[in-house]
Formats: structure tokens, sequence, C-alpha cells
């Protein structure tokens, strides 16, 4: 039983990440597609899936199509209850969905402003109070599920979980623009992006050049810091 997932360009889909990770991280058998979302062709390359047509899209063994990654994270939960996807406990798995819910329906000022890249990281970008209050906020909700799990390092709720996820992206956003949070959250972003699927999403991404390059910034770039 493998599952078919359309995916975007692996440094900029911040989206097709998460979707990406859900199998990846927990073993769950994938082929993935290219969706051209800079070659002009994403219209023609998800017709066979409409009415969906963002990535990522997933089509189910039975050819069932599904959109949007909390509609891919609760169906995949359903088909493999085994792969402990959510945190076992009650109220650390509630909580862990409202945190990704929270993801997926905010955040909109760090979204604009930092699109995820994860070529290189962006010197002196400045960040606007938009962008800072949305970091203060995605502080206080890791410091909520740490304080509900006990956790201190790794994983918000001590085990590897779909939490962690849909904040891999954000985490690149933190690392490539530079923002500013604690160090014990930095070093939480630097955790998930060096993680071996996050590497190897990286690593494939690299292998394809832009010009012009997408998202630019005028400043000067460092070394992304996870090879």
């Amino acid at each position: 039983m493998t599952y078919d997932l359309y995916i975007g360009d692996r440094l900029f889909s911040s989206w097709s990440l998460r979707g990406w990770l859900m199998f990846e991280c927990f073993g769950l058998p994938v082929r993935t597609h290219m969706v051209g979302l800079y070659s002009e062709t994403m219209a023609r390359d998800m017709a066979e899936l409409a009415p969906a047509r963002l990535v990522p899209a997933l089509r189910l063994p039975d050819g069932t199509v599904v959109g949007e990654t909390l509609a891919i994270a609760e169906t995949l939960t359903e088909r493999h209850p085994e792969a402990g996807l959510w945190p076992a406990d009650p109220a650390m798995r509630a909580t862990a969905r409202w945190l990704c819910a929270e993801m997926v329906a905010g955040f909109s000022a760090l979204r604009g402003e930092c699109p995820m890249q994860l070529a290189h990281v962006w010197r002196g970008f400045s960040a606007s109070q938009a962008v800072r209050d949305d970091i203060a906020r995605i502080e206080a909700l890791w410091a909520h599920a740490r304080n509900l799990s006990g956790s201190t390092q790794g994983p918000l709720f001590g085990e590897f979980s779909l939490a962690d996820v849909f904040y891999t992206p954000v985490a690149a956003r933190i690392v490539g623009f530079g923002l500013p949070v604690s160090e014990e959250n930095r070093a939480y972003c630097l955790s998930l992006l060096s993680r071996d699927e996050v590497k190897r999403w990286r690593a494939e991404g690299l292998g394809i050049t832009y010009d012009p390059f997408p998202y630019p910034q005028d400043l000067p770039t460092d070394p992304w810091p996870v090879g």
C-alpha cells in the first residue's frame, strides 16, 4: 500500500515539506510527484487531482484525493494508528493538534515576510514588529507544550510527533532569517533541521538551479548551518 504525494520545489515549499515529513519520519510508504510551482505547469500538473489545487496533495491507494496538510495528517492517523503520529497522552495529543491548527491558520506576517528557503541564511534581516509578535506567540506555544509534557529539549511532547513536523518549516524560517528566539528554542530549531529526513530533502532541493532565485532579499548570506 503506497501513497502518492504531490509536492512543490523542495527549497521553498514549506507545506510540501510538512506533507513529506509525515511519511518519511513515520515510515509510511510514499511516491512523490513534482508539481511545477515556478515553471508555470502547476495547473496542468494538478489537473488530475481536481478539485485539489495546492501542494501537498495526497492520493490514497484507492484513488481518493486529500488536500490540506491537517486533513492529510488526520487521514494518515486513522489509517496508521500504530505509527504514533500524535502523542499518546490525550492531553498532549489535544494540545499538539491545537498547535498544528494554529500554525496552519496563523502567523501570516512570518509566512509573508519570511518565505521559507533552505539554500542559505540571510544576514542582517530586520524583522518587523508583526513578525516579532508571531515569533513571541510561537515561543509561548512551545513553552506551553513543554510545560505540559515536561520535555526540556528535543521534541515538544517528548517523542517526535506531528507537532514537530508542522513546525519544522517554521524552524527553517527562524534559522534562515536569523529571527530572535531564546537559545533553547534556537537549539530546538536546529535539532529539527538536523534530522536526516530534512537534510535529505534539502540536498535534493539543492540539485535544482533557479535564475532568478525566488523570494530574493537585498542582503548578504551565510552558509546554511546544518549540512
